[in-house]
């Protein structure tokens, strides 16, 4: 298991969305936020997102962590996934950023980081049993109008035995 683990605001919208921010206390322990993040996900309007995010946050295994450390530019990130992987890069030992945007993936694989996304995470939760059906959720999460790839949905179903 990593021993940090860091979220990127998408994947805190998406599972938000599917009621699914708790299984990230038993698939992880501890998930931490860049202030970055926090900024973006608790905009102030109120949010059904942005309730549970907070009750998390107040729950207290999702917590807020910082400052941003200044390292190199990281070209065509935002502001959540550049403070990501820079602080993962500053943290000794394994490391887990869950972030969906491509741009940020791929800049974090280049720089030796472990990356995991929405489906992912909810590829997880149906494989430790936290849900019955990743299906299910994926059909209420695109319901919500967060988009994940059918390929990339079609690859999580098959690895969880529901292709």
């Amino acid at each position: 298991m990593a021993r940090l683990v860091l979220a990127d605001a998408s994947p805190l919208i998406g599972l938000a969305r599917v009621v699914g921010l708790q299984w990230l206390q038993p698939l992880f322990g501890m998930v931490w936020v860049p202030t970055e993040v926090h900024t973006e996900v608790l905009s102030g309007f109120g949010s059904p997102d942005e309730h549970s995010i907070g009750s998390a946050l107040t729950a207290g295994w999702l917590g807020l962590c910082g400052p941003t450390p200044e390292t190199s530019l990281l070209p065509e990130l935002d502001e959540g996934e550049t403070a990501c992987i820079r602080l993962a890069l500053v943290h000794p030992g394994a490391s887990l950023l869950l972030m969906d945007e491509r741009a940020g993936r791929v800049i974090a694989a280049e720089n030796g980081l472990q990356v995991a996304g929405t489906a992912a995470v909810i590829g997880m939760a149906r494989l430790k049993g936290l849900i019955p059906s990743a299906k299910d959720v994926f059909a209420h999460l695109h319901a919500s109008d967060f988009r994940i790839s059918a390929a990339v949905i079609r690859t999580i179903l098959e690895r969880v035995g529901e292709g």
